[in-house]
């Protein structure tokens, strides 16, 4: 189940917790967050091309790529077993910003965006079928727990793909991290 908890930067008690998705949708909006779900326009096999991942969502991906000025999309997956997988998960946890919006639509799977925005955190939980946009310049942090996996459709400005601004801030520390999804277990 998708999740919202909110904090004072201060404190990792929550303020609030939402589970609907309208909810979580009108209190990221607040912050200038974008959160969407999303069908597919016909299924999706498992192990499906790259090209057939991005055409299952290709009438949303379009319309975001027509809003924003995306120039780039790409599916990028990960499971459990997968070698690197504790340095691609140290890569992220870090507080850090980028120059371009960070968009992602998880197709399968789950991974933890955590916000840090006027004060406050927002700790979100995306699963299957959602999609975050996370603004330009906003400091946050990802998580996809010690047994990842997700596979995600990332939608980019910059032809480079993910360049990240670290700042070198502990809070990501002094906050809760993202539990292995159940559908890791399925995934190994």
């Amino acid at each position: 189940m998708s999740r919202l908890r909110i904090y004072d930067d201060n404190n990792n008690k929550p303020l609030s917790i939402h589970t609907d998705h309208a909810d979580i949708a009108a209190e990221l909006k607040k912050v200038g967050v974008r959160f969407e779900q999303w069908e597919a326009n016909k299924p999706i096999v498992p192990g499906a091309s790259q090209e057939e991942v991005i055409a299952a969502y290709r009438a949303d991906i379009d319309r975001l790529m027509n809003e924003n000025g995306y120039t780039t999309v790409d599916v990028i997956s990960l499971k459990p077993d997968h070698p690197d997988r504790a340095a691609f998960r140290q890569k992220f946890l870090n507080e850090h910003s980028h120059s371009e919006d960070e968009v992602r639509f998880f197709v399968a799977g789950a991974g933890q965006f955590t916000l840090h925005i006027n004060g406050k955190v927002y700790e979100v939980l995306c699963e299957k079928g959602d999609l975050i946009g996370v603004p330009d310049n906003t400091t946050h942090w990802f998580d996809m727990s010690e047994s990842p996996y997700f596979v995600a459709i990332r939608l980019f400005t910059n032809v480079e793909g993910w360049v990240a601004n670290f700042t070198g801030s502990d809070i990501a520390e002094q906050f809760p991290r993202m539990d292995p999804h159940p559908s890791a277990a399925q995934a190994s």
